[in-house]
């Protein structure tokens, strides 16, 4: 993520940090950017972050809700890690509308989001090895089995029994295109077996889970 950061920044432009939570990426944007305008929905986090980076004098905090449609600063780069989780299919909408209106023209986006991909190797190998089994139910009653149904058609998958949404590859090319971007990269942010089990076999390395990350131009 840092690489494609850096790749693209420019002591000259302004980048956004869109759901910066409590600030984990301000450090890495603020000398790389003449302005940094940290957004996010919460006002405690907002709070957290700037009391953990009081040194950090270019960075303009901003409360916002990402997941409605709203006018926000105009910026040259944008960038969101794994902020769009939302189960809501129009508050992601209005979160994606918001990035496209936002980055200028040839500006640039830097997008982490989980894997749908990955999340389904892993209900695989775990199936298939029996790995944790007391942690995976596959037992559910009708009205349970249909809702999950409803919601992996969505990508939409139970992160500690919440719907969280998961993205495949050619999907998020997709939505970003709708909103004026073009991919230029998609790579994995690859993690340890460790994020997903307890207990892993220890002959379980590669391939491991990952997210993905999008390095995409506004056109």
């Amino acid at each position: 993520i840092r690489a494609a950061i850096k790749k693209i920044a420019s002591p000259e432009h302004t980048v956004m940090d869109a759901g910066c939570a409590i600030g984990k990426w301000l450090p890495v944007l603020s000398p790389l950017f003449k302005k940094v305008v940290a957004v996010d929905i919460s006002k405690k986090n907002l709070q957290i972050a700037e009391s953990k980076h009081p040194q950090l004098e270019n960075v303009e905090y901003l409360r916002a809700d990402m997941s409605s449609r709203i006018e926000l600063p105009a910026c040259d780069v944008a960038v969101c890690i794994n902020a769009i989780l939302t189960d809501s299919q129009k508050k992601r909408k209005a979160f994606f509308a918001n990035l496209g209106a936002s980055v200028r023209e040839n500006g640039h986006l830097v997008l982490v989001v989980p894997s749908l991909e990955s999340w389904l190797l892993t209900r695989i190998v775990q199936h298939r090895w029996k790995i944790d089994r007391h942690l995976f139910n596959d037992k559910f009653s009708g009205k349970q089995a249909l809702e999950r149904w409803e919601n992996i058609r969505q990508g939409n998958v139970d992160i500690d029994e919440v719907p969280t949404k998961h993205y495949l590859e050619e999907e998020l090319a997709l939505l970003l295109s709708q909103e004026g971007f073009v991919i230029k990269e998609c790579s994995k942010i690859e993690y340890e077996w460790e994020t997903e089990f307890v207990k892993p076999p220890e002959w379980l390395k590669k391939p491991g889970p990952w997210d993905w990350m999008a390095l995409a131009s506004r056109v």
